[in-house]
């Protein structure tokens, strides 16, 4: 059973480099319309960012994107 709280570090290079600074932003606390803001970004762009991000890393909730941008800090 895939175990979401531990995805491999390797999932996080998948992403584009936008949806990297949109994790960077999610794991810092942003909502999505500061986000949009902070990027110069549309809400519904940020919107299908954190979704593409969601399932690239097979997460469920900006709380386990937050786990895994903070234990690859770690790493």
């Amino acid at each position: 059973m895939f175990n979401f709280f531990s995805a491999p570090s390797s999932s996080l290079s998948e992403l584009t480099p936008r949806e990297r600074q949109v994790a960077e932003l999610i794991a810092r606390g942003y909502t999505n319309p500061q986000i949009a803001a902070e990027l110069t970004i549309t809400r519904e762009t940020t919107k299908t960012h954190v979704s593409n991000i969601l399932s690239k890393l097979g997460v469920n909730s900006r709380t386990e994107v937050r786990r895994l941008m903070s234990s690859q800090r770690l790493d």
